[in-house]
């Protein structure tokens, strides 16, 4: 099979949803600081399950169970190093499988979030843990998991959720010494001066820029943002990277923290615009499911 690199210089790639939002709508608990990562070890075939219902919706890209699942985080759970190393790599295996499930082939994304996904506070979408982490601890945090999902296989590594360029250059350095290739999104805002921002207020072209030139970079782009905020955002990352841009927003609902749950209209937008404004892989985040996968799969269809 082709490497991702070269099926993103020839065309839009569709990356699947929310992993979480699928298990949690087939009635998991993924409300635990492991969130999903919690059925690598309780369910692993309910994870194959929801690899393979995005498959078969049209993804081409499946991305692991692994967002949240690090070495310090299992141990918090009770689970032993060994076997914490087992269930991560695992995860690679769990992907293959939904794949060969729903009868298609792709390519296996091996997904790390951020060090505020560890804390399980919600800080990935300030990064305000930024101010007290250094880049030096930051790259002794993410290494362990970043070398076992290459070493299990993936095809890439999606690192992604990350709010601020600290981080970024903590993992690119990561990424150059393992050699492999990777995708790195970013959370994003856009203030009224029309500028897209990294959840730190960082100028979003500004951090793009650091990996032009890098070979590992297969992509840069958004996710876990707000769908209207994707054109903006993708249109000055792939200028300022040189790389084809990444786009995997959430649905466009907004949690109602007094009602305790999710307003507006569901759907992820219009997909043309993403691709219009450079993006090539494409997908979805939180609260986007199979159905929504395959309206991005016909959408980007039609582009091409």
């Amino acid at each position: 099979m082709t490497s991702l690199a070269t099926a993103l210089a020839a065309g839009p790639v569709v990356l699947d949803g929310g992993l979480s939002t699928e298990l949690e709508a087939r009635g998991h608990d993924v409300s635990s600081a492991l969130w999903s990562a919690r059925l690598l070890r309780d369910d692993p075939a309910a994870v194959v399950a929801a690899h393979a219902a995005f498959a078969a919706a049209g993804a081409q890209v499946l991305t692991t169970a692994s967002y949240q699942a690090t070495l310090p985080g299992f141990a918090a759970a009770g689970i032993d190093t060994d076997r914490a190393r087992d269930l991560i790599a695992g995860s690679v295996r769990l992907a293959r499988e939904g794949l060969a499930a729903a009868g298609r082939t792709g390519w296996v994304a091996g997904s790390v979030g951020p060090y505020g996904a560890f804390l399980a506070d919600g800080s990935e979408y300030t990064g305000g843990y930024l101010d007290d982490v250094s880049v030096t601890e930051l790259r002794a945090f993410h290494r362990p998991r970043l070398a076992l999902l290459a070493e299990a296989g993936a095809d890439v590594l999606a690192v992604e959720t990350l709010p601020g360029a600290a981080e970024v250059e903590a993992l690119l350095a990561e990424l150059e010494s393992l050699d492999v290739p990777a995708w790195l999104s970013l959370t994003s805002t856009t203030g009224p001066d029309g500028v897209p921002r990294t959840r730190r207020g960082e100028p979003l072209a500004e951090v793009a820029a650091l990996v032009r030139g890098l070979s590992q970079v297969v992509a840069v782009g958004v996710n876990c943002t707000d769908p209207a905020g994707v054109p903006p955002a993708v249109a000055v990352m792939a200028t300022a990277s040189g790389k084809p841009a990444a786009a995997y927003p959430n649905s466009g609902e907004r949690w109602d923290a007094a009602a305790r749950r999710w307003t507006g209209q569901p759907g992820v937008g219009d997909v043309t615009a993403w691709t219009a404004a450079g993006a090539r892989l494409v997908g979805g985040c939180c609260r986007v499911r199979p159905a929504d996968v395959a309206a991005i799969a016909a959408a980007t269809s039609a582009h091409e």
